[in-house]
């Protein structure tokens, strides 16, 4: 492993996650257990969780870990006789490794004993976590003997971090949701920014952009641990010179989480590689360390419970003490650098002069070669009078280099003693017989120090193991405050606000954080309210008015609001939400043979199946694969039954029969997005303005299809024969329910009931604002509250 500088941070890109799965079988069937680890980050992360039959959240999990090879137990994936699961998982990941392992080696109490062995003691009350979790276990145990097997290494005693992960910590977010809601990945281009990670990425380090795509997967539930986030992020954006002086300093801290990762494993054979590699790594690390007091000192004066803890956590004294063991040996001067040469010139010279006399020999034979290649390389200069150089790669050592135009050359040759000659434009790299033979002897003596560096290295890293588990803290502190710094950065380029968490969901001009990064400039902003009496609204407007930019802004306004971002609106209150769902899109797919219209009904069935009353759904059309009859039969249906939820819905349809269903049920409310009419200069066409406002009410546009119809190129015959059909249609129709003033009444008192509850619970107001603000419900009421006709007195 390489471990690469934070300028890489594009790190996730590659999958390095390998994951066991196994199911519990007979009555226990829909038990899964789960282990991952992955390769660049030590830590084990252990799940075990009842799943239904349709796997969701197994599904949901490996989605987010992104793994690179999956393994089940050989029963699981037996030809003709595979579970549900194997089928699924295989289904949904098809360009992942698949693995089997036989039973036997899914076994609970090796299990136990490997984290018995390999946890650091830091986090051993893991173990009381899942001591009685067997399918975990059994998952644990096959996945650490397989690892070890592919990476011909085992992990150094105590020396893991391991924690159980239940699945009631984080809100959960199907995969289709957040591929319809871009919140990885574009849709139309998969290297393209536009996604709510790029909005809000400008970590500096690897770790802290794995940090901030698994949070946007998985957001909080705590409000208190969101609350703690805002925060430290709101002190971020008050105090100027501690942002900048954290930024400055987390930019320097390279991937810690792969440098721990290699630092754990002890190789099986010692290869030069496996030697080099650990020095490498064991100048990483004092990098690392020398940072801590710099990050210490740019915590120093702040006031936030959370940096605080941090601050205390950095005062652990075995940061001291690791780096006074590791400045006993090395030299105090060895730091990362960039470029081979300079950091093969480190790993030489990292061990102290007169600690090893072998090595100082070694190094000095070393030094003299180094000299002499260069000393020879002058002369060759000379003897032709070239302006040569001294070049080195890690491919092919030294070797010479020059710029020279070729016309200069005598017959536009180089002399026939340079072998293995490239040119690119007029710089010519070569060698010679010589020079081939001194990069041998130089490799030699190389080999010779790196292997006695080695052993000293690993003397040391023995003597280190038993405090690594301190930079656990630090790596988790870093990819933290990386991700925090993130947040306030992204705020500072644009106007967000600090979120509030109430039962109410009320957004005042909000706006869609990607479209404005698109855009470059900020887009129309609208308000959004949802109470527990009014949780269900139904939005209309003609095609293009901005239906489906708005749902999809209060699902991610949502989202940054619980990983502890601020949010792009004025004001903000947000109801947790344990669950996002969203039905959106209009593609079929044919992998899976499904048609638009079964598409539509798998998700909205998925939808049903999951919700809770704690849920924010969003349903972006709804039966549209089928004739209308039907669509509006099934979208009706569905309604009704999500309206007997106390999950938030937002439901933008082009039925608009559907608007009538508010007669029936209080709690719904109907909006529309407005169009405006322009008449052109001549006066003979209109033409649409899109306004891109929410306005109270459905929407009066008749015929809006036709009007996008009149804009696009369809010939104007065509376009004049369906106006005439549709008018046609359009008589038939026109007996249409109306609410009777009864059922106006009603519904005045519902929502002055809705109203009166949600002062009790949240009013802030003082007893005379409160008694102006009553008067004026009362008057909205009586206003709303149909006057009674004369015969109906008599």
């Amino acid at each position: 492993f390489t471990v690469t500088s934070s300028s890489a941070v594009s790190a996730h890109s590659v999958a390095s996650v390998i994951v066991a799965v196994v199911e519990g079988r007979g009555l226990a069937r829909g038990e899964v257990g789960m282990a991952s680890i992955d390769l660049k980050n030590p830590e084990v992360i252990l799940s075990q969780f009842a799943d239904n039959t349709t796997y969701a959240k197994v599904i949901t999990k490996l989605k987010i870990l992104t793994p690179l090879e999956i393994i089940m137990s050989n029963t699981a994936c037996d030809v003709g006789n595979a579970t549900k699961l194997f089928s699924l998982i295989t289904d949904h990941f098809k360009n992942v490794t698949f693995t089997t392992v036989q039973r036997k080696y899914f076994n609970e109490t090796k299990g136990l004993e490997y984290i018995e062995q390999l946890c650091a003691s830091e986090f051993s009350t893991v173990f009381m976590e899942v001591q009685s979790k067997y399918y975990c276990l059994a998952a644990a145990a096959a996945l650490l003997k397989y690892v070890e097997f592919i990476q011909n290494s085992v992990y150094a005693p105590k020396s893991l971090k391991v924690r159980f992960q239940g699945s009631e910590k984080t809100a959960m977010i199907d995969s289709s949701s957040a591929q319809n809601l871009e919140l990885v990945i574009n849709n139309r281009d998969s290297r393209n920014g536009h996604t709510l990670f790029g909005v809000l990425n400008y970590t500096k380090t690897p770790g802290g952009s794995r940090r901030l795509r698994s949070n946007i997967l998985e957001p909080l539930v705590d409000t208190e641990t969101i609350n703690t986030r805002l925060d430290c992020v709101q002190e971020l954006l008050q105090d100027e010179e501690l942002f900048f002086g954290l930024q400055a300093v987390i930019s320097k801290f390279l991937d810690t989480e792969q440098l721990l990762s290699v630092l754990v494993q002890i190789p099986k054979q010692d290869t030069v590689k496996a030697a080099e590699s650990k020095i490498t790594n064991l100048i990483y690390l004092k990098h690392t360390l020398e940072l801590v007091e710099p990050l210490k000192a740019a915590l120093r004066s702040c006031n936030t419970p959370l940096l605080k803890a941090y601050y205390s956590s950095l005062e652990d004294t075995r940061f001291r003490i690791i780096l006074e063991k590791i400045t006993t040996v090395i030299n105090d001067d060895t730091r990362y650098t960039k470029g081979c040469l300079s950091m093969r010139t480190q790993k030489c010279y990292a061990v102290k002069p007169n600690i090893n006399e072998f090595l100082d020999i070694a190094r000095r034979t070393y030094t003299e070669i180094v000299d002499d290649i260069a000393g020879m390389i002058t002369q060759l200069a000379e003897k032709y009078n070239l302006p040569m150089k001294t070049s080195f790669s890690s491919a092919r050592g030294f070797f010479i280099q020059m710029n020279v135009d070729c016309s200069t050359l005598p017959n536009g040759q180089l002399p026939s003693e340079f072998t293995k000659i490239t040119k690119m434009k007029n710089t010519y790299s070569f060698t010679s017989a010589d020079l081939i033979k001194m990069n041998e002897r130089c490799q030699e003596s190389l080999r010779e120090i790196y292997h006695m560096t080695y052993l000293i290295v690993c003397k040391l890293l023995n003597e280190i193991y038993e405090h690594i588990h301190c930079l656990y803290k630090l790596s988790d502190i870093v990819s933290m405050l990386d991700m925090l710094l993130s947040f306030a950065h992204a705020c500072t380029l644009s106007d967000y606000v600090r979120p509030e968490f109430t039962d109410t969901l009320a957004i005042k001009q909000g706006w869609h954080p990607i479209l404005e990064k698109i855009a470059m400039e900020k887009p129309v902003s609208n308000n959004t309210y949802l109470t527990e009496g009014n949780n269900f609204v139904i939005i209309t407007g003609p095609n293009m008015s901005g239906k489906s930019t708005y749902l999809k802004q209060i699902a991610l306004c949502q989202i940054m609001a619980q990983i502890g971002s601020y949010v792009p609106a004025e004001y903000c209150s947000f109801r947790i939400a344990e669950q996002i769902f969203t039905r959106i899109g209009m593609d079929d797919d044919i992998e899976t043979n499904a048609s638009t219209f079964m598409k539509e009904m798998k998700e909205i069935t998925y939808i049903m199946q999951n919700a809770n009353d704690k849920s924010l759904i969003i349903i972006d059309e709804l039966g549209r694969g089928t004739s209308a009859e039907e669509g509006i039969g099934i979208c009706y249906a569905a309604c009704e039954y999500l309206l007997n939820l106390k999950a938030f819905t937002l439901f933008a349809t082009h039925f608009l029969e559907l608007c009538h269903i508010d007669a029936l049920y209080p709690n719904v409310e109907n909006y529309h997005f407005e169009v405006q009419h322009v008449r052109s200069s001549a006066g003979n066409k209109e033409k649409i303005a899109y306004t891109y406002t929410l306005s109270k009410g459905y929407t009066e546009e008749k015929n809006y299809g036709l009007k996008a119809a009149e804009v696009s190129s369809l010939p104007s015959t065509v376009i004049l024969d369906a106006k005439e059909i549709t008018n046609h249609i359009a008589k038939q129709i026109l007996h249409r329910q109306k609410s009777t003033p009864e059922m106006m009444k009603q519904r005045a008192v519902y929502h002055l009931a809705m109203r009166l509850v949600q002062t009790a619970r949240n009013s802030r107001l003082d007893p005379d604002s409160l008694r102006i603000y009553l008067k004026g419900l009362k008057k909205k009421y009586e206003a709303s509250c149909p006057a009674p006709r004369q015969n109906d007195e008599q």
